[in-house]
């Protein structure tokens, strides 16, 4: 039997927001996400945002894989309004089958004001579409069966696409959520797609920059500003993207995009100069900083942004070191009873990060990977 997925999170008085960074890939990895296949992911995406109620704070669609980071919000007290259920559901159903759901409750409310019925029928209606909402597993599964079916369908095919189960890990906000958006949005400057992640089409970064489809990329600059915020209690406000925001955003973005060469002698005896690492020259780099008027100074983990990081696709917990030891301390029957805390220095190309974020896993092998 499979281990239940990690979504035991430290105990709060009231509830409140949880962000996880999602990670799925193609059954054997295979490249078989083109431009149009991308493009329904993200719509189909948008889609399950809308009707979830959850939060997509940055996302980058790749050839073979995706990644999501993902803010699950808690169900409003006292439930949705029925004119909020009817919005949530026209996200993903057609206006017939939302107007059979309006003449439904609108029965029902009639029977309820004659004192004919109580408000457990009406409760019974929202239940029926409530429970998919303000989750992270039904909302990965249905963005990822949706896009499932139009896959196998366009493409005439059967069977699985996706790998395996979806990889999650958990979030602090803060420094952990904006380093996690800006390794997410770096995925395509890491792959040598593109050497400025503003220029790649199908990431939270560049439909924040460049519009998106229909031309307004509002969705994805309200998310990273809830990513680069969400600690200082501010919510996706989009009006805050065209101030610092942005601006702040692109400067971490910089630090993880700067090529990385190597010099090395050759066999003729003479020093040569390899390029280890795709993205902009330092040139570029530093040209576009005086652009936007502030002096580029990598941040301490500028490093681990241009490499691959397992801590962040298999850590389990990212944050700070309170945050990991109280995920551990609230789910401390997964861990051997000689084990006495939860927070774990990470280590190789992640190292730069020490003494800012922690994760709950050693990961001991093969870290650079």
């Amino acid at each position: 039997m499979r281990r239940a997925r990690w979504i035991i999170l430290p105990k709060f008085e009231s509830p409140k927001p949880v962000i996880y960074h999602c990670i799925s890939r193609a059954v054997n990895r295979e490249f078989v996400f083109g431009d149009l296949e991308r493009e329904q992911q993200r719509m189909f995406m948008r889609m399950y945002e809308n009707f979830s109620g959850c939060r997509v704070l940055s996302y980058c669609f790749m050839s073979n894989h995706f990644h999501i980071l993902l803010e699950v919000t808690p169900m409003p007290e006292g439930g949705l309004s029925d004119a909020e259920l009817l919005k949530r559901l026209r996200a993903i159903h057609n206006e017939a089958q939302v107007d059979e759901v309006a003449t439904e409750l609108q029965e029902v409310r009639k029977l309820i004001r004659k004192g004919l019925a109580d408000e457990s029928y009406a409760t019974a209606i929202h239940a029926r579409f409530t429970y998919r909402m303000h989750d992270l597993s039904q909302f990965m599964k249905t963005f990822t069966q949706r896009y499932t079916q139009w896959h196998n369908r366009t493409h005439r095919r059967t069977g699985r696409l996706w790998e395996d189960r979806f990889k999650s890990v958990i979030v602090e906000d803060g420094a952990a959520c904006r380093t996690m958006a800006a390794y997410i949005d770096l995925n395509p400057v890491r792959a040598g797609m593109v050497k400025d992640p503003a220029e790649y089409r199908w990431s939270s970064y560049g439909e924040a920059v460049g519009g998106g489809a229909k031309g307004n990329g509002k969705k994805a600059r309200a998310g990273l500003v809830r990513a680069m915020r969400a600690h200082q209690g501010v919510g996706a406000d989009v009006d805050l993207w065209a101030h610092d925001v942005s601006r702040e955003y692109r400067r971490i973005l910089l630090a993880g995009a700067v090529e990385k060469q190597e010099a090395r002698v050759g066999r003729s005896g003479e020093t040569e100069v390899k390029r280890t690492r795709k993205g902009m020259s330092a040139e570029q780099a530093r040209r576009e900083q005086e652009r936007l008027e502030k002096k580029l100074e990598e941040i301490p983990y500028g490093r681990m942004l241009r490499c691959r990081v397992r801590y962040f696709t298999d850590g389990a917990v990212i944050g700070s070191r309170a945050f990991v030891n109280e995920a551990f301390a609230n789910a401390r029957e997964r861990f051997s009873k000689a084990r006495q805390d939860g927070a774990r220095t990470m280590r190789g190309v992640a190292s730069g990060a020490k003494g800012v974020l922690w994760s709950v896993r050693d990961l001991r092998v093969g870290v650079d990977g």
